[in-house]
């Protein structure tokens, strides 16, 4: 059993580490390893070093679509915060005592938007058009299991179109595969967080979803339970929720929760 746990766990530490590497000094002695949303990328690698300048301490981030990161923390992974993309999966991992749950708490929204390659010609005025002929494939998140497209299928869904839709769809790992997936050209449209196509030069924002007819986008954040420096960690969460780091989050697009 204890052979079968390990043999488990190897790709999970590999992938990780994979992750940590993407952050030049990141990882080390006396860091906070924070697992976070992939669309939150950009906006926690500049928080993550003002907070080094300012500390001295170090953050290493572990980037990855939210169900795979809770998952790979449900399995022993070494991580000091949570930053999900959805409160489904902050809520599996609360229900099975794996958070400290008075440090929780909803910090971010965001919005969909349809995007297309930058040069591309398809019109789109609403999600309706991307019935049309000439989109063959769509590229989503995983909406079986990535926060993104669990909330681009509800969209479609709560307007009629996923039946039509589905065939069409190309599932990706996480948010940025969907963008990467639209930015090569693999894909006439996508379905993305708004926040995503702002740091994009090769999309362009075809049809952005209105915040009144849109899901309800929550990013909330903990500490989890195993953190080796919980003290460490909560003093991060704080700073994640003060009004400096918040003016990095609006820069990259990022609405406060409700």
């Amino acid at each position: 059993m204890k052979m079968a746990f390990l043999h488990k766990l190897v790709p999970v530490a590999v992938a990780i580490l994979a992750g940590l590497l993407l952050v030049p000094g990141a990882a080390g002695a006396g860091s906070i390893v924070v697992f976070a949303a992939a669309s939150l990328t950009d906006a926690l690698q500049e928080i993550a070093g003002a907070y080094r300048r300012q500390t001295g301490e170090k953050v290493a981030l572990n980037f990855g679509a939210s169900s795979t990161l809770a998952r790979q923390i449900q399995e022993g992974a070494p991580a000091d915060i949570f930053f999900s993309a959805d409160e489904a999966q902050m809520d599996s991992l609360e229900k099975k005592g794996l958070l400290v749950k008075e440090t929780r708490r909803n910090r971010l929204s965001n919005s969909l938007v349809i995007v297309v390659a930058r040069d591309s010609k398809l019109a789109v005025g609403s999600a309706r058009d991307l019935t049309q002929a000439a989109v063959k494939r769509i590229a989503l998140a995983d909406p079986k299991t990535v926060p993104a497209g669990i909330y681009s299928r509800e969209y479609l869904e709560e307007f009629g179109l996923w039946t039509a839709l589905s065939p069409k769809v190309v599932p990706t790992d996480n948010v940025r595969a969907a963008l990467a997936a639209v930015e090569s050209g693999n894909v006439e449209a996508g379905m993305v967080y708004k926040t995503d196509a702002a740091i994009s030069t090769k999309v362009r924002i075809a049809y952005a979803v209105p915040l009144a007819e849109g899901p309800a986008i929550v990013y909330p954040m903990a500490v989890v339970q195993d953190s080796k420096d919980p003290a460490a960690a909560r003093k991060f969460l704080d700073y994640l929720s003060s009004a400096e780091a918040g003016r990095v989050f609006e820069k990259f697009g990022f609405l406060n929760a409700k």
